[in-house]
C-alpha cells in the first residue's frame, strides 16, 4: 500500500466533466496506491466508511472503473491509477425492460448508476451459484466489469423463460442452441441459460 493519499477530489479534477464510461482500458498511468473506497455487494459506494450519497459522484467514479488482469478493481485516469475494494460486482442491474419477441427479443437492464446495458453477444448473462448454493446471476457490462442481477430482476427473467413459448418456436434461428432441459432467455439473438428444468 502506498503512503501517498489519493483523494476523490483529486480524481474528480483529473476526469473533469466526463460523459459516459471513459476509455480507461486504453490508459496506462502509474499505480498510485489504494484509496479507502469500497463498493458493497448491494452496489453502494463508500469512502472512508461513509456512503457516497451523491449519485452524480458515483456515476462519475463508475465511468473510470476498471478491472485489471490481477483481479483488482481500479479507478483510472490518464495520470493516476488507484485500487479500490469491490465486495462482489461493482454494479447492480435493478430494472429489466423487454422488447421484441422470440429471437428478436432484447433485454435491456438499468444499472444502479443509471447506465443501460442490452444483453447480447458483447454483454452476456451468466448464472453460477454462490457459497450458499443460491443463484448468482451476472451481466457483463464492459471490459470484464460485471453487474449483479438483482433478485427481483432474476425472478422476472425466470418468469419470462417459463412463459416464452415463442422462444421454443424460434430456437432454430439462435446462434447457440439450448438443450430441452435448459431454462433461459433470449436477448439480441443469444440464448442465455438461467438453469435447468
Amino acid at each position: 500500500m502506498s503512503d501517498r493519499y489519493v483523494s476523490p477530489d483529486n480524481l474528480l479534477k483529473q476526469i473533469g466533466k466526463q460523459r459516459g464510461p471513459a476509455p480507461v482500458h486504453d490508459w496506462d498511468p502509474p499505480y498510485c496506491g489504494e484509496m479507502d473506497m469500497r463498493i458493497a455487494a448491494d452496489g453502494r459506494w463508500y469512502h472512508e466508511g461513509s456512503p457516497i450519497g451523491r449519485i452524480a459522484m458515483v456515476r462519475l467514479f463508475s465511468s473510470i472503473l476498471r478491472l485489471d488482469d490481477d483481479g483488482h478493481h481500479y479507478l483510472v485516469t490518464p495520470v493516476e491509477k488507484v485500487r479500490i475494494k469491490v465486495d462482489d460486482c461493482p454494479f447492480v442491474a435493478q430494472v429489466m425492460d423487454v422488447s421484441g419477441q422470440g429471437s428478436e427479443q432484447q433485454l435491456v437492464f438499468t444499472l444502479n448508476t443509471g447506465e443501460t446495458v442490452t444483453a447480447g453477444p458483447d454483454n452476456p448473462i451468466a448464472v453460477t451459484t454462490n457459497a450458499e448454493q443460491q443463484p448468482h446471476p451476472v451481466l457483463e457490462v464492459r471490459h470484464g466489469l460485471k453487474a449483479l442481477i438483482s433478485r427481483s430482476v432474476f425472478y422476472q427473467m425466470v418468469a419470462l423463460a417459463d412463459s416464452d413459448d415463442q422462444l421454443k418456436a424460434s430456437v432454430k434461428s439462435l446462434k447457440n442452441k439450448p438443450s430441452m432441459q435448459d431454462l433461459g432467455v433470449v436477448s439480441a439473438g443469444v440464448f442465455f441459460t438461467l438453469g435447468q428444468c
